[in-house]
């Protein structure tokens, strides 16, 4: 595993919970669930593009297709 995929997935998160706080504080409720939902897709597509390595590592290594 990538030591530097979990540095970016923190720092993803640690951003986007600074500007959900200050969206809340300013009274953006709205922004702030948009702020997080962004956020949630975003690591999600790292975590993505690293299971789709783990697939094709397994196909490699089984032989399959």
């Amino acid at each position: 595993m990538d030591i530097n995929l979990l540095f970016k997935i923190a720092g993803i998160g640690i951003l986007v919970a600074v500007i959900v706080q200050l969206l809340r504080q300013n009274g953006r409720e709205e922004l702030a669930t948009v702020a997080a939902i962004a956020g949630l897709i975003l690591a999600t597509m790292l975590v993505l593009s690293m299971i789709s390595s783990l697939f094709d590592t397994v196909r490699r290594t089984f032989s399959l297709y």
